[in-house]
């Protein structure tokens, strides 16, 4: 959980940086990159490759889908909800399949 948090704090300070012309948000952008990758790293040890990848970009997706429409006012739409819904159900069934 520690790595997605790490990556969505990443695209959050991707999306400050304004096209990486700002030095703060392109620094906590590195910055988050890496952490995210240790600790992603540090999670391969216990869970299986295509699990980890599959909830670590699926729930990376859903957050940032989400931030974006709260925070960044990204349009509400239907499709986009019931997207995320997709992705939250691909979730669930691959780790009840597991």
């Amino acid at each position: 959980m520690t790595s997605i948090i790490l990556d969505v704090f990443s695209i959050i300070a991707m999306k400050l940086s304004n096209g990486f012309t700002k030095p703060i948000p392109v620094i906590l952008t590195l910055l988050f990159y890496i952490m995210s990758t240790v600790f992603f790293a540090f999670t391969l040890q216990i869970i299986d490759i295509s699990i980890a990848y599959s909830v670590s970009s699926g729930l990376g997706t859903v957050i940032v889908t989400i931030i974006g429409m709260l925070q960044f006012k990204e349009q509400f739409t239907f499709i986009k909800i019931a997207s995320i819904s997709m992705i939250v159900l691909g979730i669930i069934g691959l780790n009840l399949g597991s």
